[in-house]
């Protein structure tokens, strides 16, 4: 079972956060077989045509479900880390705002898009890389996530969005 595998980490990055560490998933051939064919099976159906990863854990699987879904892949980055053009969303945070970067020929408009990520937390994060993709004219065909940590409710900033995860807390 993959959340057999997920390691606790207490107080990392500070005090009073509890690190869901993915690693041991990663270092196991078949748990990390199980999470991209989990991903790829969900949208079989459904026509992806570009699949966009969050940085940086969004690449981690983001590729891998793309060649099984006979998609692109595409990097949503912090800024100046993209080397061409870029669109930018800037969001707020707890205490402060953040930014998000994407190529400006990275989605185009009516390319149907599944945005992935290794967790859903408060989704902020996820709902601004939605709304980046979507001012590029790209369609959400789902956002996707290895863990979803419920208690955080990060599914209500995402309502609008078919949020599928594959380990709940």
């Amino acid at each position: 079972m993959l959340k057999e595998l997920v390691r606790d980490i207490p107080d990392f990055p500070k005090e009073g956060i509890v690190f869901k560490d993915i690693t041991p998933l990663l270092q196991n051939p078949s748990s990390l077989k199980e999470i991209v064919d989990k991903f790829s099976d969900h949208y079989a159906n459904q026509k992806i045509d570009v699949i966009v990863g969050a940085e940086a854990r969004g690449f981690l699987f983001g590729p891998a479900v793309a060649i099984n879904l006979n998609a692109g892949f595409v990097p949503v980055r912090k800024p100046g880390k993209l080397p061409y053009e870029t669109a930018s969303m800037t969001y707020d945070l707890e205490y402060g705002t953040d930014t998000l970067q994407i190529h400006k020929d990275a989605v185009k408009a009516g390319d149907n898009v599944l945005m992935l990520d290794d967790l859903l937390a408060t989704g902020g994060t996820m709902a601004a890389s939605c709304k980046l993709v979507e001012s590029l004219g790209g369609k959400i065909a789902g956002c996707a996530f290895l863990i979803e940590l419920g208690f955080l409710n990060g599914k209500e900033m995402l309502s609008k969005y078919d949020v599928f995860s594959l380990i709940q807390y």
